[in-house]
């Protein structure tokens, strides 16, 4: 078990990326996996050309334009970490037919989605998006524990948060109306996707809470996946009362295995923890050693596969826009669902 899967195999040749968006997720993950995998950044280019500036790896530039940013053409592999209202701008600058990876979410709804989809037909992009959990060590060797029959048939999915997210972080939530699925629990949703396929239906609800002026951070949501499969996720970003009881954790269950996975970085974000993968295949639990955690491996993997896709190593881009844009069609319904009265509950007995 040891010998499970947990990394995308390096490409042979790699082309140059370029950047767009200079803010933390860049710095603190982008670059970081860039410089791990060995790839080169040709520049960044934000409208803050200062906030580029200051986080340039060496050798690369800070562009002064999307013309700038623009003019490598089809060599280079494009990195868009720029908020959803920008990402079909950004696209619509971009030389036809080059290789993309776009920062989650695809837009900030479904309609946004809709739209970067037909642009990326339109102009022949080829696009993946940042869904980057499904190339964490441990998720990768989750699915090859799958895949190899070790669990047998997955029957349940846990996915069960209980921490203190620190929401003033990031001070541009406070006026959003769509908070928690899609932006933080839509990770969870996509893996969720990736492990069993698409549910046929949501029951959903999220909401704020009284210590917080973000519009919500706490979400229960339940994916259909009829009489075989079922899938819960219990989210709940404001227990805060020390550290004894938080949780961040997955449970997989099949008919002939388990799993377990922790999710390290969200417990006592943003230092983190090391993340967990536990299995039991014969009625055992062990712990297998991981070579990495879901943050910064997981994004070396992502742009480690889009790059063997740029170069012809790979056929298939995993985690496409076409595929990605199924997560958003989820994350849309989950909203829907929540803004939706529960089922009644009599309140006197029919005598």
């Amino acid at each position: 078990m040891t010998e499970l899967i947990q990394s995308i195999t390096p490409p042979k040749t790699a082309l140059p990326i370029v950047i767009f968006g200079a803010g933390s997720i860049v710095s603190d993950a982008h670059l970081p996996a860039c410089a791990k995998a060995g790839f080169t950044v040709a520049g960044i280019y934000d409208p803050d050309q200062d906030k580029a500036r200051a986080i340039l790896p060496p050798g690369a530039v800070a562009y002064g334009s999307l013309a700038e940013a623009t003019a490598l053409g089809t060599g280079v592999v494009y990195d868009l970490a720029v908020p959803p209202a920008a990402i079909p701008a950004v696209l619509n600058a971009l030389p036809e037919g080059v290789v993309v990876l776009i920062q989650k979410p695809m837009g900030s709804d479904i309609a946004a989605a809709d739209e970067i989809i037909r642009i990326l037909r339109t102009r022949k992009i080829r696009a993946a998006v940042n869904f980057q959990l499904r190339f964490a060590p441990m998720s990768l060797a989750l699915k090859d524990a799958i895949a190899k029959g070790l669990l047998g048939e997955v029957v349940d999915f846990d996915a069960w948060l209980a921490l203190d997210t620190p929401w003033h972080r990031w001070a541009f939530l406070k006026d959003l109306p769509r908070v928690e699925i899609l932006l933080h629990s839509i990770h969870y949703i996509d893996f969720v996707r990736d492990v069993l396929g698409n549910p046929s239906g949501v029951h959903a609800k999220t909401m704020g809470h009284p210590t917080s002026s973000v519009s919500n951070t706490r979400s229960s949501i339940i994916l259909d996946y009829g009489q075989r499969a079922r899938a819960n996720l219990s989210i709940n970003h404001n227990h805060a009362f020390g550290r004894r009881f938080q949780a961040c954790e997955f449970r997989i269950c099949g008919t002939r295995g388990a799993a377990y996975l922790k999710l390290g970085v969200n417990l006592d974000y943003p230092k983190g923890e090391p993340d967990e993968f536990w299995l039991n295949t014969d009625g055992e639990w062990r712990q297998i050693p991981l070579i990495g955690n879901w943050f910064i491996e997981a994004f070396v993997g992502r742009i480690a596969q889009v790059m063997r896709f740029a170069t012809r190593e790979d056929a298939e881009l995993q985690g496409s826009a076409e595929d990605a844009w199924h997560t958003m069609a989820l994350v849309e319904a989950a909203y829907q669902s929540s803004a939706l009265p529960a089922h009644p509950i009599r309140t006197s007995p029919d005598a």
